[in-house]
Parts: structure tokens; C-alpha cells; sequence
């Protein structure tokens, strides 16, 4: 009992969240503590801002368990949620600041597949003969722009159609649009590949449904994923964005950052085309990848 005469652990609305927090003195791992806490008592501050009625929080509560059911060896509709609110961007800046210059992160995205074909410089990722042709160039370079031998660049991007190789297992070849490269004493990397185009999102589920009740489409800006990585340096996971794309301004999961966005540009050059390998006209992307020394 409390001086009062009340039951010390007796719900009161006005103190709902310090009695959830008091019941937590016992836990055995404290930054398991300090984060419940911080949710505990924003989402009872939620709660109490908006009011929900019942019917509200159980529609709340149906739509996680809906999101927990779609989720399979290759779908993870929490991730969605994540990413479509921009909390998966949010913890991946929190956990990748870099010096100015350095080149920015984003979401690594569900489709990644590690020990993707190790190929040499030059080689194709399109292993369908699809889309327009595009050569992909540039360097991995140190903070002081001092070329990195040994780099290894891990690409993988979506096809002509905006479907990933796991996405399309009896369509598309296993390891499309996918390869590892490493970087000569030079510091230059170069693929060819084919340009790539915006996509929807899985919509079909819960999360789908959610974007449509707000107002929101499900589309991704056209974009090539790479992680970077060398030995003594921070590996970086990213992308390069067309910048004439339509969704760049309006990315479903907020994952576009200026330094990011790169000229795609179309060529008419057949001598060139038959040089690299390419079908004429093709188109080029280049781009410098700055690593940052690891603490």
C-alpha cells in the first residue's frame, strides 16, 4: 500500500506507463530494459494522444498478426513495414554516419544473395539478354582519393521487368543480374549489364493495403544495388539511382539520398558498343565509391 491507501500497482490511466516501467526493475539485461522502456512509454503517449477505441485497436492488432502470416524464406512483410515507414533507413543512418565525402548507405533490401558469382572485370551480369545495354564504370577510392586495389563490389539489381532472379526462379536464370568484382592496382571496377527500372514493392499483403488507405504507391526508383568492401576499410551498403527517374522524389521507402542519384546516359556509338561487348545504343553509368578507413 502507498501512503494514500492505494494499491501501489493498481492501474491508473494517468500513470499507466510508470506502472508497466516499475514492474521491469528485475530484468536481467539492462539495454533490454532501456528500450522497453522508451516503447512502453511512447506507445502508451500514442495511445493516449489518439484514443483509440476498441474496434481501432483490435484492427491494429489484427493487421500485425496478418503481417507476421505473410511472411515466408522470401518475404518478410515486417521489413516492409520497416522500410515503408522509414525506421529501416532511419537505423541504417544511425549505424553508418560517415565523414563528409565518404559515399552514403542505404537499405540493404531483401533480396540480396550472398556468394553471388565472383567475375572477372568487364564480364555481364545479365545472363537473360533482356533490357537496354548498360556499362556501369568508376573507382573505389580511399578518403583522400587514393585508388583501393582488392576492392570487391557485390551487384545485384532487378530486370528489364523489375523482378529479382529469387523472385522468378522458373523464369529467370539462378545468380541474373548479379556478380562480385574485385578491383585491380588501379582501383577500377566495369560491368555490363542492363539499365535498370522502377518496380512496385510486394503489395499484396497487409503493408500493400496500408500504403492504399494512405494515399501512397508501392514503387521504387530504378536503382542497382552494391555492397562495397576492402580489407582495412568500412564496407558500405548502397545503391546508384537514375536521376531521370519517376519515383526518385517519392521512394516508398525513403531510400534515396542526393549523393546517391547518378547520370544515366544513352549513347549511339556502334564502334564503342562492339568494343565493350554491348549492343548499340547503349547507355553508361559511372561512379566513384569513397571508403572510409575502419576505427
Amino acid at each position: 500500500m502507498t501512503a494514500d491507501g492505494t494499491t501501489q500497482f493498481a492501474f491508473d490511466e494517468a500513470r499507466s506507463a510508470d506502472l508497466v516501467v516499475a514492474a521491469m526493475t528485475g530484468a536481467k539485461n539492462e539495454r533490454l530494459r532501456q528500450v522497453m522502456e522508451s516503447v512502453i512509454r511512447h506507445l502508451h503517449a500514442v495511445v493516449k494522444e489518439v484514443e483509440p477505441t476498441e474496434e481501432e485497436w483490435m484492427t491494429a492488432i489484427k493487421f500485425l498478426t496478418e503481417t507476421g502470416h505473410m511472411c515466408t524464406e522470401w518475404r518478410q512483410e515486417f521489413i516492409l513495414f520497416s522500410d515503408t515507414f522509414g525506421v529501416s533507413m532511419l537505423v541504417d543512418a544511425i549505424n553508418n554516419r560517415k565523414p563528409s565525402g565518404a559515399t552514403e548507405t542505404t537499405v540493404l533490401g531483401p533480396f540480396h544473395v550472398a556468394s553471388s558469382p565472383l567475375k572477372k572485370m568487364g564480364d555481364t551480369i545479365n545472363l537473360e539478354d533482356k533490357g537496354e545495354p548498360l556499362i556501369v564504370s568508376g573507382t573505389v577510392v580511399d578518403e583522400n582519393g587514393k585508388a583501393i586495389e582488392g576492392a570487391m563490389l557485390d551487384v545485384w539489381q532487378a530486370n528489364s521487368e523489375g523482378f529479382y532472379d529469387v523472385q522468378q526462379k522458373d523464369i529467370q536464370p539462378d545468380m541474373n543480374l548479379r556478380g562480385r568484382f574485385v578491383t585491380g592496382a588501379d582501383g577500377r571496377y566495369w560491368f555490363r549489364s542492363s539499365k535498370p527500372l522502377f518496380y512496385p514493392i510486394p503489395h499484396d499483403g497487409p503493408v500493400g493495403a496500408l500504403l492504399r488507405n494512405l494515399g501512397r504507391h508501392p514503387y521504387r526508383p530504378a536503382h542497382i544495388h552494391f555492397i562495397v568492401s576492402a580489407p582495412g576499410y568500412q564496407p558500405i551498403v548502397t545503391h546508384l539511382f537514375d536521376k531521370n527517374d519517376p519515383y526518385l522524389a517519392s521512394d516508398v521507402v525513403f531510400g534515396v539520398k542526393d549523393s546517391l542519384v547518378s547520370e544515366i546516359n544513352q549513347h549511339d556509338d556502334p564502334g564503342r558498343a562492339a568494343e565493350i561487348g554491348l549492343q548499340n545504343p547503349f547507355w553508361s553509368l559511372q561512379h566513384e565509391f569513397k571508403l572510409v578507413r575502419e576505427k
